[in-house]
């Protein structure tokens, strides 16, 4: 990493990247849109069999007519009450991942409701049509259309929240027992379905992606998550005149903006030699939840496998 700060500086750090003097009307809109957005969802059993739970792969049609899909995990074995439940959210450009790491949470007892971002390595369809450049990656898809509602973000973030309405709203799931989880770009999404759907109780966000994007700018960027910003600004910017407006514009989907209005429990996990998503976007997030919150600090690990992390993640969880 170059040009990162002490734990105590990264613990006062605000970010650098600005909050949209529109950014409260814009989301408020956007939930209002979602208000309107039906939890209907076909569930389709999948091929995949197990001694302990059922799994089917979920659908459901998002904001603007997309259909999003997801692998839903539920035990076999009746409960007496309603359960607990946690949504999963996968890294940049995979899938919603296996079908085993959702079976042992729901040998505990969890329903898992695990999506697939839109056009990424999963099977949900993204059906946004933008004006401007696509080049290489999502954070700038849409960054040029006259409409700001058509950042793919804003999109992927109220699926999120579609997500974990749909899970609430299941007969086995209690709705205030659930939980959020995911790593890098699932590490945002978790920030953000927790951020726009407040009855999230507890959420563990792994290193996030998708925060404080001028101080992603600042850092190594072509070797790091942010590497499209550098390609926008090298083909279609590279005078910067319009630097300003694009990281105006990049403030509607930065969930350091939006982790304010998180009300359940979180554990904050980052690894400071983490190059991919530098810390100090993390932090900028961190920093703005006011929520009840615990940092767990990995010192020598970076955007990699952490040790011991999915012990304490299912140990936080059983506590709903």
């Amino acid at each position: 990493m170059t040009n990162e700060r002490s734990v105590p500086e990264l613990l006062a750090y605000q970010g650098s990247s600005p909050r949209p003097a529109n950014f409260d009307e814009y989301w408020e809109r956007a939930l209002a849109e979602l208000d309107a957005q039906p939890l209907d969802y076909e569930l389709v059993p999948a091929e995949f069999r197990s001694e302990l739970a059922e799994c089917f792969h979920l659908y459901f049609t998002g904001v603007g007519g997309a259909r999003v899909h997801c692998k839903y995990v539920r035990p076999k074995r009746e409960v007496a009450e309603r359960g607990r439940g946690i949504v999963m959210f996968h890294g940049y450009a995979c899938d919603s991942g296996d079908w085993m790491e959702k079976v042992a949470y729901a040998a505990h007892g969890f329903s898992v409701l695990a999506m697939d971002c839109r056009g990424q390595g999963g099977l949900s369809e993204d059906n946004l049509t933008v004006r401007g450049t696509t080049i290489r990656g999502h954070i700038i898809r849409g960054i040029d259309d006259p409409n700001p509602d058509h950042l793919y973000y804003r999109n992927v973030f109220l699926d999120t929240a579609q997500t974990a309405r749909i899970l609430m709203n299941m007969p086995e799931v209690d709705p205030a027992r659930v939980g959020a989880y995911g790593c890098s770009q699932g590490g945002a999404l978790t920030v953000a379905c927790a951020s726009l759907e407040p009855r999230i109780a507890a959420a563990i966000p792994v290193y996030p992606f998708l925060s404080d994007y001028r101080r992603a700018w600042e850092q190594n960027i072509t070797t790091s998550a942010y590497e499209e910003l550098n390609y926008y600004f090298r083909f279609f910017d590279p005078h910067h005149l319009r630097e300003e407006d694009i990281f105006n514009r990049l403030g509607l989907i930065d969930i350091q903006n939006l982790a304010g209005r998180i009300k359940g429990k979180i554990l904050w996990v980052t690894g400071l030699m983490d190059p991919i998503c530098p810390p100090s976007t993390q932090f900028a997030a961190y920093n703005k939840i006011t929520a009840p919150k615990d940092l767990l600090v990995y010192h020598e690990y970076g955007h990699e496998y952490l040790p011991y992390l999915a012990d304490k993640a299912l140990q936080m969880f059983m506590e709903l």
